[in-house]
């Protein structure tokens, strides 16, 4: 008698702005950081010039709010040519605190849709970001004992994807990657050779922004997570 192989052993999910917000708070601590800085240059030019810090100190930084928090500072310190007073460089610090100290709650339909899932699939969490702020944020979101393994990475790419998909399932082109990213979550595993569902989030960080690919047999673009486990299951 054969043995049917399936399609689909492993789902890798995104953290951020796929399980619970993210992209929300840094917009809002931009907004704040404006605000700070307000006396001292226009809101499109002081968001130009966070921006530009950002993708410079990304490879110095990696991904995070502790990376974006001294980026505010640097950003900060340029504006106001060295010398920025120290009740900015305190608030910048209090508003980085808070970020660190937010409460984590799993975005509508991701507990459930992670349960189904979890019956059928080995689940892995494949996420970008500071290490212990991540561990901190799966904890707090209940989700942890879904996942059979937790990948906290610097970047994502082709490599890292197949990496992963190797070390905790059957390979990569046994695996779906679940993400909100165009830039992280999707494209990279496209082209490791796995299955890849973006979940839009309302909000996407410039860098995360990427052209969907057209007419790729195992990308899908979905309106919710809680649509996840019916797509794969239709994957022979």
């Amino acid at each position: 008698m054969s043995i049917t192989t399936p399609a689909v052993t492993t789902v890798g999910l995104d953290a951020d702005d796929t399980l619970w917000h993210n992209e929300t708070l840094f917009r809002l601590t931009h907004d704040r950081f404006g605000a700070l800085l307000a006396d001292v240059a226009d809101p499109e030019l002081i968001e130009q010039r966070l921006a530009e810090v950002e993708r410079r100190n990304l490879r110095l930084y990696g991904y995070g709010v502790k990376g974006f928090t001294l980026s505010m500072i640097e950003t900060a310190m340029e504006l106001c040519g060295g010398e920025a007073p120290s009740s900015v460089i305190r608030e910048i610090l209090a508003a980085g605190r808070e970020m660190l100290n937010e409460p984590v709650e799993p975005l509508p339909g991701v507990e459930r849709c992670l349960a189904e899932l979890s019956e059928r699939y080995r689940l892995v969490l494949i996420t970008k970001g500071d290490l212990l702020h991540q561990e901190q944020k799966l904890a707090a979101s209940g989700l942890g004992d879904l996942f059979a393994a937790v990948e906290i990475v610097s970047e994502k790419d082709a490599g890292t994807y197949a990496r992963v998909f190797a070390r905790h399932g059957t390979g990569v082109a046994q695996a779906v990657m679940c993400g909100n990213s165009m830039r992280s979550d999707i494209l990279p595993a496209l082209e490791a050779g796995a299955y890849a569902a973006h979940v839009p989030y309302p909000l996407t960080w410039a860098h995360e922004l990427a052209d969907a690919p057209a007419g790729h047999d195992r990308f899908v673009e979905l309106a919710s997570i809680k649509d996840l486990p019916a797509w794969i299951a239709k994957i022979v």
